[in-house]
């Protein structure tokens, strides 16, 4: 009987020694500790300020700090990777825009990850407004005064570029109307606005957060927006249709996915955290001060519209002929 116990005491004690590693995974319900959203652009963009908005109610709903990290760089795959990279637990998880999802992974002949296969999405969060804005110095009113200024200077414009949208779009609009236009590339749109401002490079196409401040205050003027409607906060800016372009073949969106592996309890309880911020009236008033149109989804909504996004800025860069890195 003594060897009887010992032996049962010995497997006792071996099975608990072989689940150690496990046991914070049963003892510890989710989530236990901070919480991070790594975005892909730095303080004061777009990224930056609807992740905090986000991070602040989803905080308060599951009792854990959301902090927002910046890893911006390389069109946005350096904050991909860093997700990609993390272990499925639920304390990482990607607050992407189209640039780290749609446009890394197309832009590059040896894709930094597969952005179907290495992510799970947990919900859409908005839909972001970009203006095309020019410099004061620059005499076009309108999108084709600005191309006729721009033929009739060829290659002397500069665009700054601070994010994926910019850039392709800048490339499409160049194409589409046969101009020569210098696109000058930047880590985030902040760097693009002092050198806009300060008449370095003449014109960009960038987001409400970085532009609605200074086309206010008469510091740029606004040619054209991104989106299908006018939006309320500049209802005199036409949009690029109206403007005789167009419509941009591609959207610029906000979505929020974990690494891959993700447990399904985890992603339910994420998707129902960003749902419940996302209707609150509180919340979409801050989002829609940056220009985001509000707009939750389930995961498996989230995952079909990321793949037709996907597919949607491939066929746009195939377009404005920008050469793959």
């Amino acid at each position: 009987m003594h060897k009887l116990l010992m032996a049962v005491g010995t497997a006792i004690v071996l099975t608990a020694l072989h689940l150690w590693p496990y046991a914070p995974a049963f003892a510890q319900a989710w989530p236990s500790k901070p919480i991070k959203f790594v975005v892909s652009f730095g303080p004061g963009s777009a990224s930056d300020a609807l992740a905090r908005i986000l991070a602040q109610d989803v905080t308060s709903q599951l009792g854990q700090a959301v902090v927002v990290i910046h890893k911006p760089g390389a069109d946005g795959s350096l904050s991909g990777i860093e997700v990609q990279r993390s272990a499925p637990d639920g304390y990482t998880f990607l607050f992407s825009s189209n640039s780290a999802l749609s446009v890394a992974p197309n832009m590059r002949k040896v894709p930094p990850y597969s952005a179907e296969k290495d992510f799970t999405p947990v919900s859409l969060v908005g839909f972001n407004t970009l203006f095309l804005v020019v410099h004061p110095s620059i005499p076009a009113k309108s999108l084709a005064e600005l191309v006729a200024y721009c033929k009739a200077n060829p290659g002397v414009l500069n665009s700054g570029t601070g994010h994926t949208f910019g850039i392709i779009g800048t490339g499409l609009f160049a194409k589409q109307n046969g101009l020569e236009i210098v696109s000058i590339p930047y880590k985030s749109e902040p760097d693009v606005i002092v050198d806009l401002l300060s008449g370095r490079v003449q014109f960009m196409i960038g987001t409400t957060t970085s532009v609605f401040g200074h086309v206010k205050d008469g510091k740029l003027r606004p040619l054209a927006a991104s989106t299908a409607v006018r939006h309320p906060l500049l209802p005199d800016v036409p949009t690029v249709v109206e403007a005789g372009q167009p419509k941009f073949p591609f959207e610029a969106y906000f979505a929020l996915v974990g690494p891959a592996g993700l447990p399904a309890e985890i992603v339910e309880r994420m998707n129902k955290a960003v749902v419940a911020a996302v209707a609150k009236p509180q919340v979409r008033e801050q989002m829609q001060q940056h220009g985001v149109v509000p707009q939750s989804s389930t995961p498996a909504e989230a995952a079909s519209y990321l793949n037709t996004q996907h597919d949607a800025w491939k066929a746009a860069l195939r377009e404005a002929a920008i050469e793959l890195q």
